[in-house]
């Protein structure tokens, strides 16, 4: 496949997701299980999979347009959290001090991350050109990245800011295409082919109904630590090693709601991504860049650059935050799963000769579905 710009069509074909296999995921999901189920909320896709001067590149970019193609720079209120640090997430220290950020979210490979963030802010500066000419803005666009080396040229740098940019123009709602898309092409996770998930909640709070979506880059674990609902199907799989026992990946989680929540607030949900994550058997390896985000599209304003000196938002209270938090662990454990899912196979470069095997779907269901039943008749 050549380079692609991915657009969200609810009939392309796709490999079956977790749930569709009949693994029993819990929670309620929403009407696309997906991230893009928070209203408004865009994702786009390049991915790149061709052979240039004999060697692959297997890579991409994906881009999150929180309020979409809206035309006034808004603040997301955000909030992350790093449960190990061997990575980047650009704009961390402004989410950090000033709890927000404006404009996409891209994620790509560890190499590339110049490039997303050059065509990220050239967005801004075009999309949202009236606010930029008028008043002296800057732009601070999140970038993350995981490592693919393993199975693209990444030293080859193959990702432009016009791929970048490609992804924000296809962004758009419905199903997230996932495995082998975007920044998540050449990724690996528990050493079978990895790459990119998503998926949803909802959660009632005093009668509202608000979503929590999660989306993932997994590249991350190793073959033994895997489980699936709580069943060790890695151990069960052990063929076709390809770190030798040693962590070299990462996984970028992405989780966003439409319950209005402030900073602080956002930053313990990006927690919880840590114990999303560690539902299917990852403690969080030393060369494993396990960064998170939450955002908010809640409290639509103006910037506070452009803001007077009283700010008003609505926020829940946090006694209320417990059905969240589960829902923001149920969504990214089973975000991981349709990663790996709807992967495919793909051959290593570094070491080449080797395959990068999908998991196998029906010995997946098959373990998962016995050890359930035997816990049920026990």
């Amino acid at each position: 496949m050549k380079n692609a710009s991915h657009t969200l069509d609810p009939n392309a074909r796709r490999k079956p997701r977790a749930r569709d296999l009949g693994l029993p995921f819990p929670g309620t999901p929403g009407p696309h299980n997906a991230i893009t189920d928070v209203a408004g909320l865009l994702v786009g896709y390049r991915t790149l999979r061709e052979v240039r001067e004999g060697k692959p590149v297997n890579t991409g970019v994906t881009a999150i347009l929180p309020r979409g193609r809206d035309n006034d720079p808004k603040p997301v209120w955000a909030g992350i959290h790093a449960l190990n640090g061997n990575g980047e997430m650009t704009g961390s220290h402004w989410i950090r001090d000033g709890g927000y950020f404006v404009g996409p979210m891209m994620i790509t490979n560890s190499h590339s991350v110049g490039m997303a963030h050059h065509a990220a802010t050239r967005w801004m500066i075009d999309q949202y050109a009236d606010a930029w000419q008028r008043t002296h803005l800057w732009a601070m666009p999140v970038v993350a990245e995981t490592y693919d080396g393993v199975l693209n040229d990444i030293d080859g740098q193959h990702v432009t800011a016009e791929d970048a940019r490609a992804a924000i123009d296809a962004a758009d709602t419905g199903i997230p295409e996932e495995g082998c898309v975007g920044g998540g092409t050449g990724m690996i996770a528990y050493e079978f082919k990895g790459g990119t998930g998503t998926s949803s909640r909802l959660i009632e709070v005093d009668g509202r109904t608000y979503t929590i979506g999660a989306l993932v880059q997994a590249n991350h674990g190793l073959r033994p630590w895997l489980k699936v609902l709580g069943v060790p199907v890695g151990q069960a799989m052990p063929g076709d090693s390809l770190h030798n026992n040693k962590e070299k990946g990462s996984i970028i989680v992405v989780l966003a709601t439409d319950a209005p929540m402030l900073p602080h607030q956002l930053q313990r949900l990006a927690k919880r991504a840590a114990i999303g994550i560690g539902q299917a058997g990852t403690p969080g390896g030393n060369n494993s860049g396990d960064i998170f985000i939450a955002f908010s599209t809640a409290n639509p304003m103006p910037l506070p650059q452009l803001s007077g000196s009283h700010l008003s938002m609505q926020a829940l209270n946090d006694e209320c935050f417990d059905p969240l938090y589960m829902a923001a662990v149920e969504a990214v454990d089973e975000a991981v799963i349709n990663a790996m899912v709807a992967a495919e196979d793909m051959p290593t470069f570094r070491p080449p000769g080797k395959v990068c095997r999908a998991i196998d779907t029906d010995r997946l269901v098959d373990l998962v579905s016995t050890a359930l039943n035997l816990r049920n008749s026990a």
